[in-house]
């Protein structure tokens, strides 16, 4: 199928095509926040050079979180309005779970279990297990990591490897020094990850996401910082 794939869940903002979970053409900024002014040009991009292919988008794969408030209503928003739009299936994917396929795709992380972390402030961090074929060994959870304890509660899994790695893991080097943690720079949440992510979940047999009602998955309530404003409260 062909894919257009959106992830706007941290400061990074991509969007790609991908044919048969290939990416064929791909738009990415790292490091800037404007994802409300790239995110739309990005994709008439890359639907303008589909058009000229000749190809037209069956499917719209999106960034579910955890991850930037924000960055995540904005993905959201778009993908929504083209699944509506273009009457193709919304394919919901866990953002932890693209930074895994990223990390898969720049390491040799084969001999032991991924640790994704998104940034959430300070020293907590969104985060959930993966062994080497992507399938979860735990709940996602908003973890303060103090040691690798924090992390790997299952007695099980504590002699394993573990590779950490997202924006959220270069602040945990300095407690997480035991032999088994391996720290990955470099690993950001990349939309042409998505595509066989999105190819496996169709062929498992899921069929889209409810666009009318889908919400990503913040899995921390929102919070306003309080206006300064002069008479706004």
């Amino acid at each position: 199928m062909t894919i257009l794939c959106i992830e706007t869940s941290t400061q990074v903002c991509s969007a790609a095509i991908c044919i048969g979970g290939v990416p064929t053409d791909r738009r990415i900024s790292i490091g800037e926040t404007n994802h409300a002014q790239l995110l739309p040009r990005y994709v008439d991009e890359l639907l303008a050079e589909l058009t000229r292919k000749g190809l037209h988008v069956e499917a719209v794969a999106l960034s579910a979180g955890p991850g930037s408030y924000t960055g995540l209503r904005i993905g959201t928003s778009l993908a929504k309005g083209l699944c509506y739009g273009l009457q193709v299936p919304l394919l919901p994917i866990d953002t932890l779970k693209i930074l895994c396929a990223s990390a898969a795709a720049h390491a040799h992380v084969e001999d032991g279990l991924l640790c994704p972390m998104i940034d959430a402030r300070r020293m907590e961090v969104y985060t959930r297990l993966y062994d080497a074929e992507l399938q979860p060994k735990g709940e996602t959870r908003a973890v303060v990591v103090e040691t690798a304890e924090s992390l790997v509660e299952n007695d099980e899994l504590k002699s394993r490897k573990v590779y950490y790695f997202g924006d959220g893991a270069e602040k945990c080097q300095a407690v997480l020094t035991q032999p088994n943690m391996h720290y990955i720079a470099g690993i950001v949440p990349d939309a042409q990850y998505m595509g066989l992510l999105a190819e496996k979940m169709l062929a498992d047999g899921f069929e889209g996401a409810d666009v009318a009602y889908y919400e990503p998955f913040y899995l921390k309530q929102f919070v306003a910082a309080p206006s300064h404003v002069k008479g706004l409260h």
